[in-house]
């Protein structure tokens, strides 16, 4: 992941890509007695497989236009003209593909939802979490520095990209009774909101995308780590948190805390990633998407607000038992400050978001 983030070329950008990609594989089917583990890693691994392949095709067709992997080497023979042929646009939309893939987002989103409930809790929350991150750390790298002569072939892949993983994403996860699944649907929206920071084209925008995603990784570490407590194989069905405020009051306030970040909804960090990401947008003059983006926040909020509810208005059914677990909880108060501190004083992070965008 490492390599993703810090790669200058196309050829170790990839090789970094795999090297995160085949031992995540692995951990998704880390419960081998488990079928339903066993069939999201499978799945995982086919249409990742296909994806990568399909990359490493489109990265063949830049190197066979411009005769070089390296990304300020792709930029200056773009820039120089005289590559505007059909075959060009078709390894942009090559790489789009491949990139769509890893960040889950529509229409390359069919492996999330069984990879997410199937891994253990602990692989899902670093998958969802870590393993976009450096997706997007790569996006950035490719799009904004070696393919950004090609801006408008690329934003507008992008755009429809972005509205379709908002959308989808956000409406298929009302559907969910399964908390995990849910979750997974609500990655392949966010991973709609932060494209937009990538389709702005500019550094405000680059710097809103690591900002959204650092912001994110509190989120779902954080609300992961809840559904980690949950004891007794419970904590993956919606109806599990029946009650919950009136049992573990603590730990229903801090779920609470996590739910609405997710939604978007101040003071909470999510409602600072959004609104930068929005911002960026409309200081290019793209109100129609920022506008789609704020709607898609508003059905975004019903499903976790849902979860809300079963947790405050209805009385607990059975047993429930949490589990004591000193490192899960480590990573709760550490992810529960996270999403307090960035929400109230963002610029913690944004001034180095900014430092870091100005680089591409």
């Amino acid at each position: 992941m490492m390599v993703m983030a810090s790669g200058r070329d196309l050829l170790s950008l990839y090789i970094g890509m795999e090297l995160m990609s085949l031992p995540i594989y692995a951990l998704v089917a880390f419960k081998n007695s488990d079928k339903r583990s066993i069939e999201g890693a499978m799945k995982y691994v086919i249409l990742g497989a296909f994806s990568s392949a399909v990359m490493l095709f489109g990265i063949s067709l830049i190197y066979g236009f411009t005769g070089t992997t390296e990304l300020s080497g792709v930029a200056d023979a773009f820039l120089a003209g005289g590559l505007n042929v059909p075959a060009v646009s078709l390894a942009v939309v090559m790489l789009v593909a491949g990139f769509g893939f890893k960040i889950a987002g529509v229409p390359f989103h069919m492996w999330a939802p069984d990879a997410y409930e199937g891994a253990p809790t602990p692989i899902t929350a670093f998958m969802s979490t870590a393993s976009k991150a450096a997706a997007f750390a790569m996006m950035l790298r490719v799009f904004m520095e070696g393919l950004y002569p090609l801006y408008d072939d690329w934003y507008v892949l992008l755009a429809v990209v972005s509205v379709a993983s908002m959308a989808y994403g956000n409406f298929v996860a009302i559907a969910q009774k399964n908390i995990k699944r849910m979750l997974a649907y609500s990655s392949i929206g966010h991973a709609g909101y932060i494209l937009l920071g990538l389709i702005s084209g500019t550094t405000e925008g680059v710097a809103s995308v690591i900002f959204y995603m650092a912001v994110y990784t509190f989120m779902n570490f954080g609300i992961f780590a809840v559904i980690m407590l949950i004891g007794k194989g419970k904590g993956e069905k919606i109806e599990d948190y029946t009650g919950l405020a009136k049992r573990r009051k603590g730990l229903a306030a801090v779920m609470l805390i996590f739910l609405f970040a997710l939604a978007g909804i101040p003071p909470m960090a999510g409602f600072m990633a959004k609104f930068y990401v929005f911002v960026a947008l409309i200081h290019q003059g793209m109100l129609t998407i920022a506008v789609i983006g704020v709607l898609m926040s508003a059905v975004a909020a019903y499903f976790y607000i849902r979860v809300v509810m079963v947790m405050y208005m209805k009385e607990p059914v059975g047993e429930l038992e949490i589990r004591k677990s000193k490192s899960v909880s480590a990573v709760l108060i550490v992810s529960l400050v996270g999403v307090i501190v960035l929400g109230v004083y963002p610029d913690i992070l944004i001034i180095f978001a900014d430092m870091a965008s100005k680089i591409l």
